[in-house]
């Protein structure tokens, strides 16, 4: 008995051992023109795999692309479009490029981008309203998923002041938390709602 870590590794997983036994298969085919049939045959095979790439303009050079991969680009027939060369074929997407996570990452995106938007705010009133919301779900967030941690005011505050690198001033007279018990019950209030 073979075991599939013993057959070797597979160049592209989605098709399968039976898919690449029969590129190599191919591959060992010395008539040009028995070597087209068998071919299109795997061909047949690898878009009935993935019958939605038919709906795609280009499915049939793809599945051509894939079949020249699985080859090691070794395969001689007849191609209906430019040979791929391996420059020109990449099969790893590129890497996205994740944005950069503050220090006090814990927050959430959501609660940056509410520090960012009171940043940018002009009226003083608007802005000390807006810090007041970025401070109750601030400490929502921390009652919610950080149970064991310390919630007062003074920590809230200063988290503000470093998300806003200073930016945002929380010594004025209007700042007010609401109360914990308040923001637990609204947070299971949402939680019933839900379900």
């Amino acid at each position: 008995m073979e075991y599939p870590q013993q057959q070797g590794k597979l160049i592209m997983p989605e098709y399968g051992r039976n898919v690449q036994k029969m590129v190599a298969h191919a591959l060992t085919i010395s008539d040009r023109e028995e070597r087209n049939r068998c071919v299109d045959a795997i061909l047949e095979t690898m878009s009935n795999l993935f019958p939605y790439l038919k709906q795609e303009e280009t499915y049939q050079q793809k599945i051509y692309d894939h079949l020249a991969v699985m080859s090691d680009f070794k395969l001689d027939i007849d191609w209906p479009y430019d040979k791929p060369v391996p420059e020109e074929i990449k099969l790893n997407p590129q890497k996205v490029d994740y944005p950069k996570a503050p220090a006090k990452m814990h927050y959430g995106r959501i609660v940056e981008l509410m520090i960012n938007n009171a940043i940018e705010e002009t009226d003083t009133e608007k802005q000390h309203e807006k810090i007041i919301t970025i401070a109750n779900v601030m400490k929502r967030n921390l009652i919610v998923f950080n149970k064991d941690q310390d919630v007062s005011e003074q920590r809230i505050k200063n988290d503000i002041r470093d998300l806003s690198g200073n930016r945002l001033n929380t010594d004025f007279e209007s700042f007010r938390l609401f109360e914990t018990n308040e923001l637990v019950q609204d947070s299971k209030k949402q939680k019933k709602n839900k379900k």
